[in-house]
């Protein structure tokens, strides 16, 4: 309100101007972020969802954390009633030795392993699959994935 002051309000005003695109430009920057992680987020989702092969994420006690669609179908019934059960639930007594064997693999550092399982279901015949397991990289457990016997 003073003429010595009103130099010095000037500038500040101008500052904060310049802040204030500053501001505006970077909230832009983080929009466009994040429109381009929700359709990166999105496109991942659905090849998990929609992958030709079983895929499950398994604890360190075999209890199905996520699954994809072909994983739920493969074994009957909706993703959400098999989230917490144990894969083993519906294996062969048979593949239940050679499934935990090669988790051991894994757990010891060994890398992919693959191994023959057999799944039992119920209302079903018998079905040989190969499981090939790795390390879940977020330490929780194990990925697996099932597909027909002898294909790679």
């Amino acid at each position: 309100s003073s003429p010595s002051t009103a130099a010095d309000a000037m500038a500040l005003l101008h500052e904060l101007q310049v802040h204030q695109v500053e501001l505006d430009l970077q909230f832009e920057e983080l929009q466009s972020s994040r429109v381009h992680l929700e359709a990166s987020l999105d496109r991942q989702s659905k090849l998990y969802d929609f992958a030709p092969v079983a895929l499950f994420t398994i604890d360190q006690k075999t209890a199905l954390l996520e699954l994809n669609l072909a994983g739920a179908s493969l074994l009957g019934q909706e993703r959400h009633l098999l989230l917490g059960q144990s894969l083993q639930n519906y294996l062969t007594a048979d593949s239940k030795p050679a499934l935990n064997a090669t988790l051991a693999r894994v757990r010891a550092g060994v890398g992919v392993n693959a191994c023959a399982v057999q799944l039992a279901l119920r209302d079903a015949p018998t079905q040989t699959l190969l499981a090939s397991i790795s390390a879940d990289p977020s330490g929780a457990g194990f990925l697996v994935a099932l597909s027909a016997h002898g294909a790679t």
